[in-house]
């Protein structure tokens, strides 16, 4: 049988302690709702969290992974699009010189064969000294080989070898078409040169494919971390939000019950009016 007391509400403390445990869980499912996390802090679940949090960390190391092979693959773009044009010019070259090994040719034909030679010459060190990217330059004679990152802990680099394109590095510094035989041995340099050059070009473009793979494996793995840790955190957003509607629901009977109860002393009172 239950005791009527002026000064212990029973039914008053249990409605109290049941809408406070409604309105603890209500604030959690906002919580969820509104970050869309269900596990937001160390509170929530520590060990979760936790893993959670390295996860993120990693994800963050790939973000700079990818960044530095980005600045890679945008050297290459920039020494492989360098090196073709080269290509293009050594052509030229390789004309120019035979069409000098003629040795019926005037000396005034022979001058502008020379000038328009040593011209393409100097388009071929313009080209090379402007095949920079963020100060890396792969092409120069003074180029040095880039490591970029292709690991989180960076303890994995990928290299990226330089291919000197320049005329030092294609042996064809100082050759000149001032005579038949000075053009006929041009001519040779500038053929093997462009045997040189494609082969080096050869190499950059297999540098391009394993930059491209390591960047595509890159944000393959963010992608599937980033999933991973929707997966240990993320809140089932539909659910929550039902979730809430029933929360908010009960709360508004709790309060109601806790209404109910606090006007048991009225009714008490009353028992002792006349």
């Amino acid at each position: 049988m239950s005791l009527n007391s002026i000064n212990t509400n029973v039914g008053a403390q249990i409605a109290l302690q049941t809408l406070d445990t409604t309105n603890a869980a209500l604030q959690q499912a906002q919580n969820e709702v509104s970050t869309g996390l269900a596990i937001a802090q160390p509170s929530d679940n520590g060990a979760i969290w936790s893993i959670a949090q390295g996860q993120r960390a990693q994800v963050t190391a790939l973000s700079a992974v990818t960044d530095s092979l980005n600045r890679a693959s945008s050297a290459l773009d920039v020494a492989v699009s360098a090196g073709q044009q080269i290509s293009d010019l050594l052509t030229q070259l390789q004309s120019t010189a035979l069409n000098a090994t003629d040795a019926s040719l005037t000396s005034t034909n022979r001058a502008s064969l020379n000038s328009q030679y040593k011209s393409l010459l100097n388009e071929i060190t313009q080209t090379v000294g402007q095949a920079t990217f963020n100060g890396a330059n792969l092409i120069k004679s003074t180029a040095t080989t880039i490591l970029a990152l292709a690991s989180a802990d960076g303890n994995t680099k990928l290299s990226v070898p330089a291919e000197n394109l320049s005329l030092s590095g294609l042996s064809i510094n100082g050759t000149s078409l001032g005579t038949a035989t000075l053009a006929g041995t041009a001519l040779t340099a500038v053929t093997t040169a462009i045997n040189t050059a494609n082969n080096q070009l050869a190499v950059l473009g297999t540098s391009q494919n394993a930059v491209a793979t390591t960047l595509t494996f890159t944000s393959n793995l963010s992608d599937s971390l980033t999933q991973g840790i929707g997966s240990l955190v993320d809140a089932d957003v539909a659910a929550e939000s039902a979730t809430l509607q029933s929360l908010q629901t009960k709360q508004q009977l709790g309060v109601q019950a806790l209404s109910i109860a606090n006007s048991s002393s009225s009714v008490l009172l009353s028992l002792f009016r006349g």
